[in-house]
């Protein structure tokens, strides 16, 4: 019976030469555990026991160092962001950029933009997305690998910057007092859960629909009521969007500058005049994974169904770094995102190689490169946050750590940034949103190119969250 289980999970082109072979047989774990335990692994086992394994690997000579001291260069920004227990760290990264141009461009004081007002569109737009693309591949049986994945992400908090740019141009931004978040805003996994549910079973109605002969027309116009219930249960969660407001502008000093009303278009034209987030600014990856010098697309990675997939140029780190430098040098935040969880110390905010010592701990022997690393799963892009200082050896004017401006509150990491060894960049930083002034014409000349289609599963191109 086993043996038969184990060819159908596995398929009939791998076998097993037998079981005492390559089972773990009462020989092979007497041979295992035999192995004599050592006065250093008993006392590891009794502090673990008891105590955190990150405590017990921490290096206690990086806990003083790397957050120290001024940075060569550092964008102006003002106040730290919280995006709480929801995935939406691309969405307060986007917004986290775009209120730092307009405190720069307009002597603010300070200014933070509703997130929950771009989150309540995200969701509607995905969910139109998730049906759409139902009706678009009724025809398709329900194992396809496509329908498949379709139905296992309906929806998700999680995004990139291309969401960001579509859904400002297409709504508009409004200020965090004119739409504050609500609970369910900032914890958004339970209205998630339904509304993920709901989004499957009006998949499967339409499926069904088609099955029995509905064309396409009758199919929209009944995917335009199930919206009309969707619509209704994010206002339920998130609040009823503004169509328009009125907001004052203070300088530095409090004085106030203008009293005005705006609709949410007309609050960013005022703001950011013409600035396009999808025109004006180049998306890079540093992917060793795959060849440098290509664009690759990710296939139904969007947010809207008339928006843009994540298209990107694949670059070396090393190519990346002089852009960013140009940027924060021109007082310019960047969107980044990287694998933060590997080797943080969240108590005092640093993303170092030798936080942990995980090594001498445990005796691992980690041996993998990024380039591995990715193709094994054991890392990816997770996590958007905003890049907005660098320090550089005064020598040779190379890197030698970056400090983001993160989205967990102002009492995480260090005063609500992480500060990062250059390092560690090299091995765990992925996707750059780079302005197109900072971007060399040879570079600007490779994006020309036609796009190597990747698909929607692909394990690095998970949202961030």
């Amino acid at each position: 019976m086993k043996k038969v289980l184990l060819s159908t999970v596995f398929g009939a082109g791998m076998c097993f030469a037998s079981f005492g072979q390559t089972a773990i047989t009462p020989k092979v774990l007497e041979q295992l555990s035999s192995q004599p335990q050592t006065t250093t692994d008993k006392v590891v086992r009794n502090a673990m026991a008891h105590t955190s394994l990150n405590t017990l690997a921490t290096d206690i000579s990086t806990l003083n160092g790397v957050s120290k001291g001024e940075f060569a260069y550092q964008v102006h920004t003002k106040g730290i962001t919280d995006q709480k227990q929801s995935g939406r760290c691309w969405l307060f990264t986007g917004m986290n950029v775009l209120r730092s141009q307009a405190i720069n461009a307009h002597n603010l004081p300070e200014l933070e933009l509703s997130q929950v007002y771009l989150f309540f569109y995200d969701q509607l737009e995905k969910s139109n997305l998730f049906l759409q693309g139902v009706i678009d591949t009724a025809n398709k049986p329900f194992d396809d690998r496509f329908v498949d994945w379709l139905f296992s992400n309906p929806l998700s908090d999680g995004g990139t910057f291309t969401g960001v740019s579509d859904l400002v141009k297409k709504y508009g931004v409004v200020p965090k007092s004119v739409m504050p978040e609500t609970h369910s805003s900032n914890a958004t996994s339970q209205i998630s859960a339904q509304l993920k549910w709901q989004l499957r079973d009006y998949g499967m109605q339409l499926r069904k629909m088609a099955e029995k002969g509905s064309k396409a027309k009758e199919l929209e116009a009944e995917k335009v009521k199930m919206l009309g219930n969707i619509y209704r249960i994010l206002t339920l969660a998130y609040g009823i969007p503004p169509k328009e407001f009125t907001w004052e502008m203070k300088n530095t000093s409090g004085t106030v500058i203008s009293v005005k009303t705006y609709t949410p278009q007309s609050f960013y034209k005022e703001l950011w005049g013409d600035k396009d987030l999808t025109g004006d600014y180049v998306l890079l990856m540093n992917d060793p994974s795959r060849e440098y010098g290509k664009v690759y697309q990710i296939q139904y990675d969007r947010h809207t169904y008339e928006g843009h997939d994540w298209v990107y140029l694949n670059l070396p780190i090393d190519d990346i770094k002089p852009m960013a430098i140009e940027s924060i040098k021109d007082n310019n935040a960047m969107y980044i995102s990287c694998d933060v969880g590997k080797f943080l110390n969240r108590q005092v905010g640093t993303c170092d190689l030798k936080n942990f010592d995980y090594e001498s701990l445990l005796g691992l022997n980690l041996t993998m490169d990024k380039r591995e690393r990715i193709l094994t799963h054991a890392s990816g892009s997770s996590h958007a946050m905003t890049l907005i200082a660098v320090d550089v050896d005064m020598n040779t004017k190379a890197p030698t750590r970056w400090m983001v401006e993160n989205s967990w509150g102002a009492s995480s990491g260090f005063k609500g940034n992480l500060v990062m060894t250059d390092e560690w960049f090299n091995e765990y930083m992925f996707r750059f949103v780079i302005d197109k002034k900072y971007v060399p014409a040879d570079v600007q000349k490779m994006l020309k190119q036609k796009p190597i289609m990747l698909p929607s599963w692909d394990p690095m191109f998970a949202v961030e969250e």
